[in-house]
């Protein structure tokens, strides 16, 4: 049902910014925005709650909640610069756009070098078990 909605409100952005298209141009954008972050907010409700089991999860099989921290903060990551990219490249600022993606695949790499860590670790100590 929330994907229903979210669609919804997609199609009626849409269809808000091909009308202002024909009749104020420069209202364009500012309707793509604005329908941008109404969408955003509202799957923002539907993510506290995976979020909330991802937590107990987390307790019941006992990871590390810093692995799980790093793994919320590569997902903020990419859908922070994937949402920013699209809107520029919505604006018409293609190359801007292409250079933000490069630079948050690189602060992406960075930031998930402890998980390597970690897995590196996992990896060594079940070699030394066998």
């Amino acid at each position: 049902m929330y994907i229903l909605r979210l669609c919804s409100i997609a199609v009626v952005t849409a269809i808000s910014a091909l009308i202002l298209k024909n009749h104020k141009s420069e209202l364009v954008p500012l309707c793509l925005v604005a329908g941008g972050v109404i969408i955003f907010l509202y799957a923002f409700d539907y993510l506290t709650e995976s979020v909330e089991f991802i937590k107990s999860f987390t307790q019941t099989t006992g990871i590390d909640s810093d692995i799980v921290r790093t793994v919320f903060k590569i997902v903020g990551i990419g859908f922070i610069v994937e949402l920013t990219a699209s809107s520029i490249k919505e604006l018409g600022f293609e190359g801007i756009a292409d250079k933000l993606v490069l630079c948050g695949k690189i602060i992406l790499f960075v930031v998930a070098i402890p998980i390597l860590t970690a897995t590196y670790k996992i990896i060594v100590s079940m070699i030394n078990l066998a």
